[in-house]
């Protein structure tokens, strides 16, 4: 059995990220990455569909330690993969990832204080193990072996093509077809547009409206930067720049939120001119982010709307019928294709069993400790990214974090470190504060966060940065302990 000091699920764009750190902070560290595809790269490999893109700049959801040096802030899918890959190949990351190695549990021995980590290698599902002194989920929030969709009446009478788009066909011919849309978020309106330059009709269908917000999709001023100072140096003050701004708007939406409403409402008037139904089409019934704004570069899906290529019908579906969707309305939709751009399936860790000397853990029991460890579970961490800002922009923070346990265990003997709900005044919130449908129905399943700190979730890059960068490691909360505890110690395994 192969013991390393710490492993990395998941070689997406956090788990890249996090051998980064570890390679550099914790240096002399064994580590591996277990990925359970055939690549690098994550939702950015795994999505396919046309038009795939970023909703967050690549300052700020690129890495802190690499400068995003193309034109483009607003990236597309293709691009972003070949920085995550081309960031792992320049660092010699690469070398250790084992693909195709699927992790499906982990159970802790507090007797060896270490890990072990079973995963389902290749076509055969082979089982093999590992152990570990340290665990560092980086596999992302959602499920990548399905995707979330209703089961819609009649679907099975539909004589056309049904497509979720984590599931997109390369066959896949839209020439001259009727397509229909299901969904109002990120990927959909990613989608309608795209689809557009070549289908006959494009309808999107969206049961509710979502604010949506145009962007250019090259930063001018950041393109000037890098053209007049140093690459390093253009990077950090454009990526310190989009950080305050996001941080400046989001605090605006919370304490004035029909102020910002009506300028984001105003923006559409403006794109999309007084003839059309504002109202209707882009009218969210909830303020702004409560749930996670859309973003359209340059403007693409108002154009297709304003030229007639797509369209926006607001209702709700009746059931499928042979020719396309029956609305409660009355009104049929017709269409060749649909695609149920209808959301992600959540899933805790991966989906990973975790079991404390063979008792099952149930995630929805613990409470997050400041975002990436968890109440009562020894030498974990997960990689999670903010809800109203770059992914990256926290999970960098939360590597820098580990890194800091990590060294802080090495410099006193401590071979475990778990952290502790002491404090009985703690109450419990949800975990993520959305109203977005695929993290309510996922709530039930979820971990919790307190209502304090260090269990709350501020969703507040300059407190985390505080927090995490600079706050103490042994704040009482987390309880450390040393090799005297447990008969067997990391480096006598690691010698068998």
């Amino acid at each position: 059995m192969e013991h390393f000091d710490t492993i990395i699920v998941g070689a997406g764009l956090s788990g890249i990220g996090a051998a980064w750190h570890l390679q550099n902070r914790v240096p002399g560290r064994s580590f591996a990455i277990l990925e359970g595809r055939e690549a690098i790269g994550g939702t950015w490999d795994l999505f396919r569909y046309p038009g795939i893109r970023s909703d967050s700049d690549m300052y700020t959801l690129g890495y802190r330690f690499k400068p995003w040096r193309n034109a483009k802030a607003i990236a597309d899918g293709p691009s972003i993969r070949a920085y995550v890959r081309e960031a792992a190949s320049e660092n010699g990351i690469d070398q250790h990832i084992r693909f195709r190695h699927l992790v499906r549990s982990a159970n802790w021995d507090s007797s060896r204080a270490l890990w072990t980590v079973e995963a389902e290698v290749g076509v055969e599902k082979k089982r093999v193990q590992f152990t570990c002194s340290f665990l560092f989920m980086c596999s992302g929030y959602y499920s990548y072996e399905e995707g979330y969709r209703p089961d819609f009446p009649g679907m099975q009478d539909f004589s056309g093509s049904i497509i979720h788009p984590q599931f997109w066909p390369e066959d896949l011919n839209i020439h001259e077809k009727r397509v229909i849309v299901i969904g109002s978020g990120a990927t959909a309106v990613t989608l309608v547009p795209e689809l557009a330059k070549d289908a006959s009709q494009v309808t999107m269908l969206q049961r509710s409206p979502t604010y949506v917000v145009s962007r250019p999709a090259q930063d001018k001023f950041a393109n000037w930067l890098r053209e007049h100072l140093p690459a390093n140096l253009a990077y950090g003050i454009t990526r310190w720049r989009n950080v305050l701004f996001g941080m400046y708007f989001y605090r605006l939406a919370r304490r004035q939120p029909q102020k910002v409403k009506e300028r984001l409402l105003q923006m559409v008037h403006d794109e999309l001119g007084p003839d059309f139904d504002v109202k209707t089409h882009f009218t969210p019934n909830y303020n702004p982010w409560d749930q996670r704004l859309c973003l359209v570069p340059d403007s693409d899906m108002f154009e297709a709307i304003r030229k007639g290529r797509a369209q926006i019908v607001t209702d709700h579906i009746e059931r499928f019928v042979k020719d396309g969707i029956l609305l409660k309305s009355g009104k049929v939709l017709s269409a060749d294709i649909i695609v149920t751009a209808t959301g992600l399936k959540l899933e805790v860790l991966g989906g990973m069993k975790v079991s404390l000397d063979g008792h099952p853990v149930d995630m929805s029991k613990t409470l997050s400790y400041k975002g990436l460890m968890y109440s009562d579970i020894p030498n974990l961490a997960s990689s999670f990214g903010y809800t109203n800002a770059s992914w990256t922009l926290k999970c960098d923070l939360t590597c820098e974090y580990v890194c800091r346990i990590l060294n802080h265990m090495s410099e006193h003997g401590y071979v475990q470190a778990t952290p502790r709900l002491t404090d009985t005044s703690v109450g419990e919130e949800p975990w993520l504060d959305l109203k977005s449908g695929y993290i309510q129905r996922a709530a039930a399943y979820l971990p919790k966060q307190g209502n304090k700190k260090p269990w709350k979730l501020y969703q507040n890059y300059a407190l985390d940065l505080v927090s995490l960068r600079f706050g103490r490691i042994d704040d009482g909360t987390i309880e450390f302990k040393t090799a005297q505890s447990h008969p067997l110690t990391t480096s006598k395994l690691a010698a068998e």
